[in-house]
Protein backbone atom coordinates (compact mmCIF):
# COMPACT_ATOMS: atom_id res chain seq x y z
CA UNK A 1 0.00 0.00 0.00
CA UNK A 2 3.07 2.26 -0.18
CA UNK A 3 1.48 4.31 -3.00
CA UNK A 4 -1.19 5.44 -1.32
CA UNK A 5 1.11 7.13 1.64
CA UNK A 6 3.56 8.86 -0.96
CA UNK A 7 0.70 10.87 -3.07
CA UNK A 8 -2.04 11.05 -0.47
CA UNK A 9 -1.09 15.08 0.40
CA UNK A 10 -1.05 16.51 -3.29
CA UNK A 11 -4.49 18.14 -2.68
CA UNK A 12 -3.42 19.54 0.91
CA UNK A 13 0.05 20.46 -0.41
CA UNK A 14 -1.18 22.35 -3.03
CA UNK A 15 -3.72 23.79 -0.65
CA UNK A 16 -1.05 24.76 1.68
CA UNK A 17 1.34 26.51 -0.41
CA UNK A 18 -1.50 28.25 -2.67
CA UNK A 19 -2.33 29.98 1.28
CA UNK A 20 0.81 31.28 1.57
CA UNK A 21 1.14 32.21 -2.11
CA UNK A 22 -2.29 34.50 -2.01
CA UNK A 23 -1.81 35.41 1.85
CA UNK A 24 -5.16 33.61 2.23
CA UNK A 25 -7.18 35.75 4.72
CA UNK A 26 -9.08 34.04 7.67
CA UNK A 27 -12.98 33.91 7.22
CA UNK A 28 -14.57 36.94 8.36
CA UNK A 29 -17.38 35.15 10.38
CA UNK A 30 -15.32 32.21 11.30
CA UNK A 31 -12.77 33.55 14.05
CA UNK A 32 -13.79 30.94 16.48
CA UNK A 33 -10.94 30.12 18.57
CA UNK A 34 -10.40 26.07 18.34
CA UNK A 35 -7.62 23.33 18.82
CA UNK A 36 -8.46 19.99 16.80
CA UNK A 37 -7.74 16.68 16.77
CA UNK A 38 -8.58 15.14 13.47
CA UNK A 39 -9.36 11.02 13.94
CA UNK A 40 -7.87 8.98 10.99
CA UNK A 41 -9.39 5.29 9.84
CA UNK A 42 -6.13 3.64 8.68
CA UNK A 43 -7.91 0.44 8.70
CA UNK A 44 -7.57 -2.64 5.93
CA UNK A 45 -11.13 -1.64 4.94
CA UNK A 46 -9.79 1.64 3.65
CA UNK A 47 -7.89 -0.02 0.84
CA UNK A 48 -11.24 -0.62 -0.87
CA UNK A 49 -11.10 1.66 -4.03
CA UNK A 50 -14.94 2.45 -4.49
CA UNK A 51 -14.60 6.29 -4.01
CA UNK A 52 -12.71 6.86 -6.91
CA UNK A 53 -9.13 5.98 -5.00
CA UNK A 54 -8.73 4.05 -2.25
CA UNK A 55 -10.84 5.04 0.53
CA UNK A 56 -8.04 5.82 2.53
CA UNK A 57 -6.30 8.47 -0.29
CA UNK A 58 -9.72 10.00 -0.66
CA UNK A 59 -9.87 10.20 3.20
CA UNK A 60 -6.43 11.74 3.47
CA UNK A 61 -7.32 14.92 1.16
CA UNK A 62 -10.38 15.47 2.83
CA UNK A 63 -8.01 15.71 6.23
CA UNK A 64 -5.94 17.97 4.71
CA UNK A 65 -8.97 20.21 3.62
CA UNK A 66 -10.17 20.10 7.39
CA UNK A 67 -6.88 20.73 8.09
CA UNK A 68 -6.40 24.02 5.71
CA UNK A 69 -10.01 25.19 6.52
CA UNK A 70 -9.41 25.46 11.03
CA UNK A 71 -6.14 26.78 10.09
CA UNK A 72 -7.55 29.53 7.35
CA UNK A 73 -10.41 30.23 10.11
CA UNK A 74 -8.69 31.31 13.08
CA UNK A 75 -4.29 31.63 12.20
CA UNK A 76 -4.28 30.68 16.23
CA UNK A 77 -6.30 27.47 15.45
CA UNK A 78 -4.56 24.35 16.48
CA UNK A 79 -5.03 21.16 14.74
CA UNK A 80 -3.39 17.28 15.29
CA UNK A 81 -3.94 13.81 13.75
CA UNK A 82 -4.01 10.58 15.14
CA UNK A 83 -4.58 7.11 13.33
CA UNK A 84 -7.17 4.62 14.58
CA UNK A 85 -6.62 1.29 13.76
CA UNK A 86 -3.07 -0.56 13.87
CA UNK A 87 -1.55 -2.33 17.02
CA UNK A 88 -2.41 0.77 19.10
CA UNK A 89 -4.12 3.97 18.62
CA UNK A 90 -0.78 6.39 17.14
CA UNK A 91 -1.06 10.33 17.71
CA UNK A 92 1.13 11.58 14.93
CA UNK A 93 0.88 15.23 15.93
CA UNK A 94 -0.29 16.66 18.79
CA UNK A 95 -2.11 20.01 18.26
CA UNK A 96 -0.27 22.52 15.92
CA UNK A 97 -0.94 25.85 14.09
CA UNK A 98 1.41 24.85 11.57
CA UNK A 99 -0.47 23.81 8.77
CA UNK A 100 3.11 22.52 6.89
CA UNK A 101 3.72 19.87 9.85
CA UNK A 102 -0.03 18.53 9.67
CA UNK A 103 0.30 17.57 6.37
CA UNK A 104 3.81 16.40 6.14
CA UNK A 105 2.73 13.62 8.94
CA UNK A 106 0.05 11.95 6.80
CA UNK A 107 2.08 10.19 4.55
CA UNK A 108 3.67 8.41 7.32
CA UNK A 109 -0.06 6.82 8.35
CA UNK A 110 0.21 2.59 7.85
CA UNK A 111 -2.65 1.47 6.63
CA UNK A 112 -3.74 -2.02 8.69
CA UNK A 113 -5.58 -3.86 10.81
CA UNK A 114 -8.68 -2.80 12.73
CA UNK A 115 -10.15 0.50 13.42
CA UNK A 116 -11.22 1.19 17.49
CA UNK A 117 -13.15 4.68 17.00
CA UNK A 118 -13.96 4.84 21.03
CA UNK A 119 -10.13 4.63 22.09
CA UNK A 120 -9.65 6.64 19.34
CA UNK A 121 -11.64 9.15 20.13
CA UNK A 122 -10.81 9.30 23.88
CA UNK A 123 -6.86 9.44 23.27
CA UNK A 124 -8.13 12.96 21.07
CA UNK A 125 -9.81 13.96 24.10
CA UNK A 126 -7.18 13.24 26.35
CA UNK A 127 -4.91 15.34 23.68
CA UNK A 128 -7.32 18.22 24.03
CA UNK A 129 -7.12 18.57 27.30
CA UNK A 130 -3.40 19.09 27.35
CA UNK A 131 -3.61 21.75 24.52
CA UNK A 132 -1.76 24.59 25.24
CA UNK A 133 -3.76 27.04 24.97
CA UNK A 134 -6.98 26.98 27.28
CA UNK A 135 -8.51 29.58 25.74
CA UNK A 136 -9.06 27.35 22.69
CA UNK A 137 -12.23 25.27 22.56
CA UNK A 138 -12.27 21.47 22.08
CA UNK A 139 -13.63 19.29 18.77
CA UNK A 140 -12.93 15.97 17.46
CA UNK A 141 -13.37 15.51 13.89
CA UNK A 142 -13.31 11.49 13.10
CA UNK A 143 -13.24 9.66 10.01
CA UNK A 144 -15.19 6.71 9.58
CA UNK A 145 -14.67 4.39 6.67
CA UNK A 146 -15.12 0.65 8.44
CA UNK A 147 -17.55 -0.80 10.36
CA UNK A 148 -18.11 0.76 14.21
CA UNK A 149 -16.67 -2.32 16.70
CA UNK A 150 -17.79 -0.18 19.45
CA UNK A 151 -21.60 -0.98 21.42
CA UNK A 152 -24.08 1.65 21.51
CA UNK A 153 -23.96 1.87 24.78
CA UNK A 154 -20.65 2.55 25.07
CA UNK A 155 -20.65 5.16 22.44
CA UNK A 156 -23.47 7.04 24.11
CA UNK A 157 -21.39 6.88 27.55
CA UNK A 158 -18.39 8.40 25.19
CA UNK A 159 -21.02 10.93 24.27
CA UNK A 160 -21.97 11.86 27.49
CA UNK A 161 -18.17 12.44 28.90
CA UNK A 162 -17.38 14.38 25.80
CA UNK A 163 -20.41 16.92 25.94
CA UNK A 164 -19.62 16.77 30.18
CA UNK A 165 -15.92 18.16 29.38
CA UNK A 166 -17.51 20.71 26.49
CA UNK A 167 -15.68 18.72 23.50
CA UNK A 168 -17.76 19.07 20.16
CA UNK A 169 -17.89 16.23 17.64
CA UNK A 170 -18.01 16.10 13.94
CA UNK A 171 -18.28 12.90 12.45
CA UNK A 172 -17.52 11.67 8.69
CA UNK A 173 -19.30 8.60 7.72
CA UNK A 174 -18.19 6.95 4.21
CA UNK A 175 -17.48 3.10 3.27
CA UNK A 176 -19.67 1.38 5.60
CA UNK A 177 -22.49 4.09 5.97
CA UNK A 178 -25.70 2.15 6.57
CA UNK A 179 -23.94 0.31 8.66
CA UNK A 180 -22.73 2.52 11.14
CA UNK A 181 -25.47 5.35 10.96
CA UNK A 182 -27.26 3.93 14.08
CA UNK A 183 -24.35 3.80 16.41
CA UNK A 184 -23.12 7.19 15.17
CA UNK A 185 -26.60 8.85 15.35
CA UNK A 186 -26.47 7.34 19.23
CA UNK A 187 -22.97 9.08 19.63
CA UNK A 188 -24.02 12.47 18.09
CA UNK A 189 -27.33 12.55 19.98
CA UNK A 190 -25.59 11.94 23.64
CA UNK A 191 -22.47 14.39 22.79
CA UNK A 192 -24.70 17.61 20.69
CA UNK A 193 -25.21 20.62 22.71
CA UNK A 194 -26.97 23.62 21.16
CA UNK A 195 -25.93 22.34 17.45
CA UNK A 196 -21.94 22.42 17.80
CA UNK A 197 -21.16 18.46 16.61
CA UNK A 198 -22.62 17.28 13.72
CA UNK A 199 -22.69 14.18 11.41
CA UNK A 200 -21.89 14.09 7.51
CA UNK A 201 -22.32 11.26 5.71
CA UNK A 202 -20.97 10.27 1.92
CA UNK A 203 -22.27 6.62 0.35
CA UNK A 204 -20.23 5.74 -2.74
CA UNK A 205 -21.41 7.68 -5.50
CA UNK A 206 -20.18 10.22 -8.11
CA UNK A 207 -19.36 12.82 -5.98
CA UNK A 208 -15.63 13.08 -4.22
CA UNK A 209 -15.51 12.63 -0.23
CA UNK A 210 -13.56 16.00 -0.12
CA UNK A 211 -15.95 17.99 -2.70
CA UNK A 212 -18.67 16.71 -0.34
CA UNK A 213 -16.78 17.63 2.61
CA UNK A 214 -16.11 21.09 1.48
CA UNK A 215 -19.52 22.23 0.89
CA UNK A 216 -20.49 20.59 4.61
CA UNK A 217 -21.21 22.51 7.62
CA UNK A 218 -17.94 21.07 8.69
CA UNK A 219 -15.81 23.00 6.80
CA UNK A 220 -18.54 25.74 7.14
CA UNK A 221 -19.64 26.89 10.22
CA UNK A 222 -21.62 29.72 9.25
CA UNK A 223 -23.02 29.06 6.03
CA UNK A 224 -25.78 26.18 4.67
CA UNK A 225 -24.72 22.62 4.80
CA UNK A 226 -24.74 21.46 1.05
CA UNK A 227 -24.25 25.06 0.19
CA UNK A 228 -21.34 25.93 0.51
CA UNK A 229 -21.30 29.53 1.01
CA UNK A 230 -20.26 30.91 -2.12
CA UNK A 231 -22.82 29.52 -4.89
CA UNK A 232 -21.09 26.14 -6.69
CA UNK A 233 -17.45 27.46 -6.08
CA UNK A 234 -17.75 24.77 -2.53
CA UNK A 235 -14.77 25.56 -1.00
CA UNK A 236 -15.90 27.37 2.27
CA UNK A 237 -15.05 30.92 1.40
CA UNK A 238 -16.84 33.48 -1.17
CA UNK A 239 -14.84 33.59 -4.42
CA UNK A 240 -15.76 37.19 -4.44
CA UNK A 241 -13.77 37.84 -1.45
CA UNK A 242 -10.83 36.73 -2.57
CA UNK A 243 -10.50 36.25 -6.45
CA UNK A 244 -6.67 35.49 -6.88
CA UNK A 245 -7.13 32.77 -4.07
CA UNK A 246 -10.28 31.48 -5.24
CA UNK A 247 -8.84 30.98 -8.88
CA UNK A 248 -5.95 29.06 -6.76
CA UNK A 249 -7.86 26.51 -5.26
CA UNK A 250 -9.85 25.79 -8.35
CA UNK A 251 -6.58 25.06 -10.14
CA UNK A 252 -5.81 23.06 -7.18
CA UNK A 253 -8.73 20.89 -7.51
CA UNK A 254 -8.60 20.25 -10.96
CA UNK A 255 -4.77 19.27 -10.77
CA UNK A 256 -5.65 16.73 -7.51
CA UNK A 257 -8.53 15.34 -9.82
CA UNK A 258 -6.37 15.09 -12.65
CA UNK A 259 -3.66 13.28 -10.55
CA UNK A 260 -6.25 10.65 -9.47
CA UNK A 261 -7.75 9.98 -13.07
CA UNK A 262 -4.00 9.18 -14.20
CA UNK A 263 -3.58 6.54 -11.15
CA UNK A 264 -6.85 5.34 -11.84
CA UNK A 265 -5.59 4.57 -15.21
CA UNK A 266 -2.51 2.93 -14.62
CA UNK A 267 -2.72 1.32 -11.89
CA UNK A 268 -6.15 -1.02 -10.46
CA UNK A 269 -6.98 0.27 -7.28
CA UNK A 270 -5.61 -2.38 -4.43
CA UNK A 271 -8.23 -4.20 -2.31
CA UNK A 272 -11.03 -3.73 -4.30
CA UNK A 273 -12.89 -6.01 -2.15
CA UNK A 274 -13.88 -5.11 2.08
CA UNK A 275 -12.30 -7.41 4.05
CA UNK A 276 -14.33 -10.61 4.89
Amino acid sequence: FGSSRSQSSGLGQHLFETSRATGARPSAAAMVLEAVMVCVDNSDYTRNGDYGTTRFESQTDAVNIVCGAKTRQNPENSVGILATAGDRIEVMITPTTDLGRMISELPKIFVGGTSDLLRGIQTAQLALKHRQNKNQRQRVVAFVGSPITATEKELETLGKNLKKNNVSLDLISFGEVEENTAKLEKLLQAVNSNDSSHILEVPVGPKLLSDVLLSSVIINPDGEAGGGGGGDFGFGMDPNEDPELALALRISMEEERARQAAVDGTAPAEGAAAPA
